[in-house]
Order: structure tokens, then sequence, then C-alpha cells
């Protein structure tokens, strides 16, 4: 079972061996969603549909990333993805139900994947049958909201991702899958931003073909409790103390 607001579902039973039917939702142009379509349209998961979310939160979380991401590659755009998959691409002026559930209805939808967004909460969590799944650039438990890789650095937590559930919390729901980043001598914050959206993007693939061969039953555990407070946007004297860690190179978890 899987449980959204309160309510449980059930899991595809063991051996579906289906691809899902889901909707995509991301804040136009995200270059952490438009990784993460690039990703899992290259095994062959297609959303029916897209949603951007197209305001000026939006504009300025996009420009939060690129700024974090900065020398890096970036995915092709979304609407460049979209027409080349014929998939329908909407935009939205913001990602609440009353402007969501139209596009929705009608669909019979698996799974709803969260591409970067900010916090949805409501009817559309409810709205697919297996559940709402979103990949966080940080390991959950212990690095829940924003800003992540900075977090991680500032209080020593290691670094990487997780793809899990969305529930009405901020990401506390069920995990599926996480994994670290191996994070090198030399690494800066935009390497390390960048290597967690990457491995946000592939965990996502692989959490759609575990639903494909049945195997969420088997992974699916619950996060638990952490010692850390939900983060939000590290501020710049936060960022100063991560770019100096870095330098000095004395961050609690490198690999070499």
């Amino acid at each position: 079972m899987t449980e959204n607001n309160g309510y449980l579902r059930p899991l595809p039973e063991t051996g579906t061996m289906a691809k899902p039917r889901f909707a995509y939702l991301l804040l136009k142009e995200h270059p952490y969603g438009r990784e993460m379509l690039r990703q899992i349209l290259s095994e062959g998961f297609v959303p029916e549909i897209i949603i951007e979310e197209d305001s000026p939160v939006g504009d300025e979380e996009r420009e939060k990333f690129l700024k974090r991401i900065e020398g890096n590659p970036i995915a092709p755009p979304i609407a460049e993805q979209a027409a080349e998959n014929g998939i329908l691409l909407v935009p939205v002026p913001i990602h609440k139900s009353p402007e969501v559930m139209p596009h929705l209805e009608g669909l019979e939808l698996d799974l709803i994947v969260f591409g970067g967004t900010r916090i949805i909460r409501g009817e559309i969590l409810d709205y697919p049958s297996d559940g709402v799944i979103n990949a966080h650039p940080g390991l959950l438990p212990e690095c829940r909201g924003s800003a992540s890789p900075a977090w991680s650095v500032y209080h020593d937590i290691r670094v990487g991702s997780t793809c899990h559930f969305c529930d009405n919390g901020i990401d506390t729901g069920e995990m599926l899958i996480k994994r670290e980043v191996a994070v090198k001598r030399g690494m800066t914050y935009e390497d390390l931003c960048y290597e967690t959206l990457v491995l946000a993007g592939v965990l996502m693939k692989e959490a759609l073909m575990a639903y494909e061969d049945g195997r969420w039953h088997e992974m699916r555990r619950p996060q638990g409790e952490s010692e850390h407070p939900t983060f939000r946007n590290a501020p710049d004297e936060v960022l100063e103390v991560v770019d100096q860690k870095l330098r000095d190179q004395t961050y609690a978890h490198y690999v070499d």
C-alpha cells in the first residue's frame, strides 16, 4: 500500500511488467526537470501530459538553479523534448488543484511524477492510482527541504539524492531509492548541485523501471526521523561557509 493524504492504496503487483501512465509536473524549463525528463525518456517512459507552472516564482527558482549548476551542461528544453516525443505540454499559472485538475480529468493515470516543483498538496496527490513520486537532491530523512547540497556540506551530512512518495509533508513520504554522490576533493558547490541534479533524474528513471518490473513492494520503506530541521534556502553566510569548507577540504565525507 502507498499512503497519500492519510489514505492507503495498493501498489502494483509483483511482475506487472507494464510502463506506467503518468503526468509530469515541473516549473517552466527548470534545469532539474529538463534533466529528469531526458533521463526517463531515454528508457521509454513518456508522460501522457507535461504540466508546467509558468509563474514569477517559477522564473526565480529556475534562475536560482541555473546559478547553482553554473559551468555544467543543461539538458534540452522541455518544449523541445515534448515536441520530439509528441507529448502534450500545458502551461498553468500555479500547480494548484483548480488549475491542474481540469487537465488531468479523463486521464487514467498510474502516477504523477514531480520534476522540480513548489510544494504541492491536496487533490493532485490523490488523483493517480499508485501515487505521486518525486526525486529530491538530498539524502532523506537527513536533509529535507531546500538547498540540500549546501546544507549537507554545512552540517557534514552525506551528499546524495532520494526518490520518494509525496504526501502532505515536505520531503516526508516513503522512500523508494536513495544513493550517495561520491564527493571528491576539489569539487565545488556548483559541482555538487549538478551531481545531485543528475542523480535525481537517474533515480527517477530507475524507480520507473522498478515500477515496470513490479518491484516497488520490495523497495519502499519509511524514512524515519531526522536530527535536522526542514531546511530553507541557504543564505549567503551559509554559502560562504560551504564554499570555504570545500576550498579547505574540511567537509567530513570525501571519498578520496
